[in-house]
């Protein structure tokens, strides 16, 4: 079954749309629609992963205004919604992962067969239609709504929104001149980018609480998958982020690749990031490990 529920959930539609771009190779997608599309996704991509996981919500570093500005507007430009929902829901699901309350685990829509589809298709993307957005209190984002600079930045959400989608028209039109072209680019490296990264992002709520290898024993199904962290540029990794919820890494081994934690050093290095939080050696030696 699991592989049955990955090949849905996560490996179909991405084949789909390889599909679909080879087809229309040279046709209805070129080189510079392949190109900005990349680009967009490896920059909002990472608007989500450092910006509204690790540094909005766990606070795993902190982070100059201009970074913090940055990866505020680049992570609404995923669409996923804006900062401060998208941080209260993610708090929520850390304070109550896998029990009554979790906005999003795949283990509470009943048992057998029926109730792991229901409960994956919920994770996935079902939540996003009952109990997204619901959790927009004090309890669970006061430092953002305290923000004045977040406070702006939501309120603009349609216009990053905007800039998502514009933005690929417009470059696809200043280098070509052409707005069948600015189309094209705005479709491949618009909506095609926004739905593909979309879709990385739901598997760490859907496949990492269901498949993969549980390392640590982290009160709840939260597992690490290699395959969304790949995706998700280290996300995947998520029974090590459940463990230590608050560090900057979440891939800890050297063979768990984490371009997250890649971009935080070199921002460290540049000294745009500061006190970034990692767990000690003997924090991780004291962890417990699942089965243990």
């Amino acid at each position: 079954m699991s592989r049955v529920v990955t090949l849905v959930a996560v490996v179909v539609p991405a084949a789909g749309i390889l599909s679909a771009a080879g087809l229309l190779w040279g046709v209805a997608f070129r080189p510079l629609d392949l190109v900005l599309g990349l680009v967009l996704y490896v920059l909002t991509g990472l608007g989500i992963t450092v910006g509204y996981h690790r540094y909005f919500t766990h606070r795993s570093f902190e982070a100059v205004g201009a970074v913090k500005v940055a990866l505020a507007v680049l992570g609404a430009m995923t669409l996923q919604g804006p900062v401060t929902q998208w941080v209260t829901d993610h708090r929520k699901h850390h304070a109550r992962s896998d029990h009554e309350g979790d906005p999003h685990s795949p283990h509470l829509a009943g048992d057998g067969f029926v109730g792991a589809v229901r409960g994956l298709w919920h994770a996935h993307v079902g939540w996003m239609f009952t109990t997204k957005g619901m959790e927009r209190g004090a309890a669970y984002g006061r430092d953002l709504f305290e923000d004045r600079v977040i406070r702006v930045i939501d309120k603009l959400y349609l216009v990053w929104v905007a800039v998502s989608i514009g933005l690929p028209f417009l470059v696809g039109f200043a280098l070509t001149g052409s707005v069948d072209r600015g189309l094209e680019a705005m479709v491949w490296a618009g909506l095609v980018r926004i739905f593909a990264f979309e879709h990385a992002t739901f598997a760490v709520n859907s496949i990492c609480h269901t498949f993969g290898r549980r390392t640590y024993d982290a009160r709840d199904e939260s597992r690490n998958n290699w395959f969304v962290a790949v995706l998700t540029f280290g996300e995947g990794w998520h029974n090590n982020h459940h463990a230590f919820p608050r560090s900057a890494r979440h891939g800890l081994s050297h063979a768990q690749l984490d371009v997250s934690w890649i971009v935080i050093r070199l921002l460290e290095h540049a000294r745009l990031v500061r006190n970034v939080r990692l767990p000690t050696a003997s924090q991780i030696a004291r962890a417990p490990l699942a089965g243990s």
